[in-house]
């Protein structure tokens, strides 16, 4: 709970506000659909407010998700890779790490990915994380590199198909750039990924994994903690 009620200005009730929030960041809808479901649902706001809304309260409900994490992710096996995204024409990358679990560690946006971006990338998830037993990427040199330097190259498996676990994360990303037609500056899609991760990492229960009935008890848990964020 907030000491600092966030919803204190807004003249729209704060189930609503969270509702559209969480459609449009846990989704890959665009504003307008939002706009769409909401209207049917008998609320008529405009896309700009949606946009608003989860601007100035998406990393707010985004930090309130991680306290409410009951686990701290796993420093048993590391899943790191990077992707390919344009910004105004110009590539940039982002990378993703994730544990063994497939809980979303962190996201950066670099211009680059050699070995001084990847550098800052490990150093940041070590210096929040700690160090992991191993680590798994691709074959880009840089890994290598930025690891040795870190004396960490002990870590590093680069055995092929070990890190398709991260690459299906970047699925979530990769419809949502679709629907938004692509990002316009690097602090939007830094930002974007940040709250989104976190989104992810609290809904995601990896159904395919669990029983109907356990699955079923863990959404509702979920929902039932995500009812209670954030009221006064």
């Amino acid at each position: 709970m907030s000491k600092i009620d966030p919803f204190k200005y807004y003249k729209t009730s704060p189930e609503i506000i969270k509702l559209a929030v969480q459609y449009y960041v846990r989704y890959p809808l665009s504003l307008r659909n939002v706009e769409d479901i909401l209207y049917e649902r008998g609320i008529d706001i405009c896309h700009e407010t949606v946009r608003y809304w989860w601007n100035h309260l998406g990393p707010i409900i985004a930090k309130e998700l991680k306290k409410k994490r009951s686990h701290t992710p796993s420093k048993w096996r590391w899943h790191i890779d990077e992707v390919f995204v344009k910004i105004n024409g110009e590539l940039h990358y982002l990378w993703r790490a994730i544990d063994h679990e497939g809980t979303v560690l962190d996201c950066y946006v670099t211009k680059k990915r050699d070995r001084r971006a990847a550098l800052k990338v490990l150093k940041k998830l070590v210096s929040q994380h700690g160090k992991p037993r191993e680590i798994i990427t691709d074959k880009l040199g840089s890994y290598g590199a930025a690891l040795q330097r870190m004396n960490m190259k002990f870590s590093q498996n680069t055995t092929r198909y070990k890190n398709n676990l991260v690459e299906n994360s970047h699925l979530h990303f990769r419809r949502r750039e679709k629907i938004m037609n692509r990002f316009r500056s690097m602090g939007s899609l830094q930002k974007f990924t940040a709250i989104q991760s976190q989104f992810q990492n609290y809904f995601n229960h990896e159904r395919h994994n669990e029983k109907r009935d356990t699955f079923k008890d863990l959404r509702q848990s979920s929902l039932d903690a995500w009812n209670e964020i954030l009221v006064a």
